[in-house]
């Protein structure tokens, strides 16, 4: 497989996914913007994405997997396990990814990826954040992670835009529950693993 990504942005969360279970991948690094191109070899990443964002998933026989949350559910599938996307809490899971992407992910996005757009984008974030990071926050008072006691496919993806807080200067004072969750998950060894590998010059593979 070939992953599709960029520092820093919501394609870590199959990135983190990928070596939590130790598959096989080649990292492709794009450099995102107007003009999206590979960083290898300059190409208009335009031709695998078209909208020109991450990430892209490439399977072994070609074809291309859009979406996060797509990308996500296509690997949990993966796990021979079934821990990491349970089947039998498939509806609570895609609940939680659902969540996730609509009312976190689309809050954080403006405010972090377009400073075009200016102050306004981080004031409405703020106002709109506080009730829905408190949801989850009241939710992890309970669990250890999103679904109970094992990591899914979900926790990536929360980390991954939840930790965008770090990068904004956004307090989780309020939400004590959230911020300890996020350092048990950065504490977990594929975390560093993803993030060493995504700071080096040339594409890893991961073992």
């Amino acid at each position: 497989m070939k992953l599709y990504y960029t520092p820093g942005t919501c394609s870590f969360a199959a990135h983190l996914v990928i070596r939590e279970l130790g598959l096989p991948v080649e990292l492709q690094r794009v450099r995102i913007g107007p003009n999206p191109v590979l960083v290898a070899d300059g190409r208009d990443f335009r031709q695998l994405s078209p909208l020109g964002y991450v990430p892209v998933l490439q399977l072994d026989d070609g074809r291309l997997l859009r979406e996060g949350i797509a990308i996500l559910s296509y690997l949990g599938g993966l796990d021979p396990s079934g821990r990491i996307a349970p089947e039998a809490r498939r509806t609570e899971l895609l609940s939680w990814l659902t969540y996730i992407a609509t009312e976190l992910h689309k809050t954080y996005s403006p405010w972090l990826f377009h400073p075009e757009y200016g102050d306004q984008p981080g004031a409405v974030a703020r106002e709109r954040l506080a009730p829905r990071l408190a949801l989850v926050d009241r939710h992890l008072a309970g669990h250890a992670f999103l679904l109970g006691d094992d990591f899914s496919i979900a926790d990536a993806y929360l980390f991954t835009i939840a930790d965008w807080s770090r990068a904004l200067k956004l307090p989780l004072d309020d939400t004590p529950h959230l911020a300890a969750y996020l350092e048990r998950i950065r504490a977990r060894p594929s975390v560093a693993e993803a993030l060493q590998a995504e700071r080096a010059p040339q594409a890893q593979v991961a073992a």
